[in-house]
């Protein structure tokens, strides 16, 4: 990337496993982005609390450097955070009271509006309004995790190791045994007319496990609910399943935004299942992995299931991990290699 940049990152979450009742998905990518940055020369300091150590018991403080002054930086780096009523909207020491809004709106003021830092704004959740002032301030640039994001704003998909996605061996993870035709890991934030329109119906008909938070799980009795479960069992879920589906919120499905869950079930060897209306569909999995409706999902994994095993199913999970070329670290550090020196907004 050329000369060192001293990067203040935000965000809040974890860089380990972290705790198991947390919705924090950046465990997934965080540190992997974090270490590229680091390994390509610049100097990192995390300007949120330190959740690793302060709630998961887990010291990276050798390795890693958390500062909640206001250090000499050259470049803001922000995970977005948004108002969540109830928690990080109430007044600073009440009863579940989240400090990270407030830090960031302190991080703003001081970097970013006093002394002009230039700033990226690494919207994950798409939650910064489209008419925001700050997509109109100079001295940010909006990152969006789409295809198709917002105008004005730069596509900085999810990372995923490079190693990771070459050392994966398709004819190993095919013969791995999958007892569990079907599963979905994810929370249910914004994504019920998804799941009863694609995996509700199919579940119904297979052995299936759906892990995360899910707030009403009695309306759908029919099915497995297990609730949150520690991080690293996602991966051991997905190298357990034939199929997931890819379940996005309606605002990610227009956009062409895909979560973490798509690296993390191909890793594993999981076929990943992608609906239809998901803008970009076909630049995330095979054309023979999207489905229309629960009885295409349904149909699929019937199909798999065939063909579990054999050199077909290979072939297809070699296609899927060739299609997550896009979230390729080395790909994302370019992104940033260009804003890290050029800050500005694109038009």
């Amino acid at each position: 990337m050329g000369d060192e940049v001293r990067i203040g990152y935000s965000y809040w979450g974890f860089l380990g496993p972290g705790i198991t009742d947390t919705p924090d998905g950046g465990r997934s990518h965080r540190r992997t982005l974090v270490d590229g940055l680091r390994t390509a020369g610049h100097d990192i300091v995390f300007l949120q609390p330190n959740r690793d150590l302060s709630e998961a018991g887990d010291d990276l403080t050798d390795h890693y450097r958390w500062d909640i002054g206001l250090p000499d930086i050259d470049v803001l780096f922000l995970e977005w955070r948004w108002p969540i009523p109830g928690r990080n909207t109430t007044p600073c020491g009440r009863p579940g009271h989240t400090c990270d809004l407030h830090r960031q709106a302190d991080l703003l003021a001081h970097y970013t509006h006093r002394f002009g830092t230039p700033t990226i704004l690494w919207d994950k959740d798409r939650q910064l309004p489209a008419t925001d002032p700050l997509r109109r301030t100079r001295n940010i640039t909006v990152c969006e995790p789409a295809l198709r994001p917002t105008r004005g704003a730069v596509p900085l998909l999810f990372p995923v190791a490079d190693t990771a996605i070459d050392a994966a061996d398709p004819a190993a993870l095919t013969a791995l045994p999958r007892p569990t035709p079907l599963v979905y890991v994810g929370n249910q934030y914004d994504r019920d007319d998804a799941f009863d329109t694609y995996f509700a119906p199919a579940a119904a008909q297979l052995p299936h496990l759906v892990a995360g938070k899910w707030a009403d799980t009695t309306r759908r009795p029919y099915l497995r609910f297990v609730g949150r479960v520690p991080f690293p069992r996602v991966a051991e879920i997905y190298a357990d399943a034939l199929a997931t589906v890819l379940l996005l919120p309606r605002r990610y499905a227009a956009a062409g935004q895909m979560t973490q869950r798509i690296f993390e079930a191909v890793l594993a060897g999981c076929a990943p299942l992608l609906p239809a209306d998901v803008r970009g569909s076909a630049a995330f999995v095979p054309q023979s992995l999207i489905v229309r409706n629960a009885t295409d999902v349904r149909h699929r994994v019937g199909r798999l299931a065939e063909i579990a095993g054999t050199g077909e199913h290979a072939r297809l999970i070699a296609k899927c991990l060739r299609h997550l070329n896009p979230f390729r670290l080395s790909t994302q550090l370019d992104v940033l290699d260009r804003l890290l020196h050029h800050p500005e907004p694109v038009a």
